[in-house]
């Protein structure tokens, strides 16, 4: 339950990065010791995928934001189908499983409903190294006999695929590259990870990543970056309720994309010692947004930033490049009193005065997002149905808000 009218004040902390930690955790089935991995942020994904590795034979603790584990007692290679059904980056596991154990099944895996996300980029690239995949009954099974090095070329520049494929080229024979690779932050972190475990990844960051197999990797200790996503949501949050809020632990440069357009918008953004102020505005004027591949303007951050240009000064057109299902949140946004229609990929959105609190559904992780924030501006209550998808990916997303100054509960 959202209600509206107050502007958000105060600082608020992000944490660590969702799409960042699931690969990692993923890559931890490649240790031959003990992995710690801090600034874990406490999310249902996050559980999920530790529940698939403990599947298949690892410890796993968890105290506060710290999580070990231990992945020498693995020896199970297919990951349970009700788990993998709940999240998409569950597919990620079948590059580690099999450089670790030379074989992986999974089902198809699951996640948001938000376009059709292909899953053949990751197979392309697992059997250029050596698998053989094959897919029955709705499942995926991969086994090789000794991968080795390839030249990868992506069609798309998939952080899944790229990530799948660097994890299972750490410990093939001889070298790989991976072209037009993904170069989101999320990646390089992946990277730095696998580099601190032994590895030999250079070029993450880049459209051309190089992996020099090694034969095996050590135990590691590694901090999670920020989640740019949460931070984004934050700073669309103060600029949207006319609020000043300074949000702290954030790395600038992941962030660009977003900084650039609230300041068109007419917020004010300035960078401070432990994070970036956001001063918003009571007369936002309407963007342009197109969505983009990194370093372009993030797509999860498309819906929370839709929620802006409601109530800005004139129209806005936001296209959606990446995924083609990602508007759902639409729909409920104009139960709110939102002007917008969609065009092909494009959404273009008539600001109006205000919105009107209403009985609303999170269609998706983002999604949900968006319609908090568009309950923070709006008169009256909103009431959010479905949340579960926003504990997907925002932890203590309510504790936060009200920090700052937000009237909002659970119920």
């Amino acid at each position: 339950m959202v209600k509206g009218g107050r502007p958000l004040t105060g600082k608020v902390a992000v944490s660590g990065a969702k799409n960042a930690v699931l690969p990692i955790i993923a890559a931890s089935v490649l240790a031959g010791g003990q992995v710690q991995i801090d600034d874990v942020p406490n999310l249902t994904d996050v559980e999920t995928i530790c529940q698939v590795i403990s599947s298949l034979g690892a410890s796993v603790s968890r105290e506060g934001n710290q999580i070990l584990v231990n992945p020498t007692g693995i020896d199970a290679y297919e990951a349970p189908h009700e788990l993998v059904s709940q999240m998409r980056a569950s597919v990620v596991v079948m590059g580690a499983l099999l450089a670790r154990m030379g074989r992986a099944k999974i089902s198809h895996p699951g996640g948001c409903a938000i376009g059709t996300r292909p899953i053949n980029w990751h197979l392309k690239g697992l059997e250029a190294l050596g698998a053989e995949v094959k897919i029955n009954h709705g499942y995926l099974e991969a086994t090789t006999s000794g991968l080795v090095g390839a030249r990868i070329y992506l069609d798309f520049p998939s952080v899944g695929a790229t990530e799948n494929i660097m994890m299972a080229a750490s410990m093939a024979k001889g070298v790989t590259v991976i072209e037009n690779a993904a170069q989101e932050p999320e990646v390089v972190d992946l990277a730095n990870f696998l580099n601190e475990m032994g590895g030999k990844v250079r070029g993450a960051g880049t459209n051309i990543i190089k992996i020099e197999g090694v034969s095996s990797l050590g135990g590691a200790t590694h901090s999670i970056i920020p989640d740019r996503i949460e931070a984004g949501s934050f700073l669309v949050a103060a600029a949207l309720t006319a609020g000043d809020v300074l949000v702290e632990n954030v790395i600038v440069d992941h962030l660009k994309p977003v900084i650039a357009k609230l300041r068109e918008a007419g917020a004010e953004v300035s960078e401070e010692e432990t994070g970036l102020r956001v001063r918003g505005s009571s007369s936002l004027s309407a963007i342009d947004v197109k969505t983009q591949v990194h370093p372009g303007f993030p797509t999860d951050l498309q819906a929370p930033l839709m929620a802006l240009t409601t109530v800005a000064q004139g129209t806005s057109i936001i296209t959606e490049t990446v995924f083609e299902n990602r508007f759902m949140h639409v729909d409920e946004l104009k139960r709110m009193g939102a002007r917008i229609r969609i065009e092909g990929r494009a959404a273009i959105v008539e600001g109006v005065r205000t919105l009107t609190g209403a009985p609303v559904k999170a269609t998706d992780l983002r999604a949900g997002a968006a319609l908090i924030l568009a309950g923070l501006v709006a008169e009256g209550e909103t009431e959010i149905d479905n949340i579960y998808h926003i504990d997907r990916g925002y932890e203590s997303i309510v504790e936060k808000l009200q920090s700052i100054g937000a009237d909002i509960s659970r119920r």
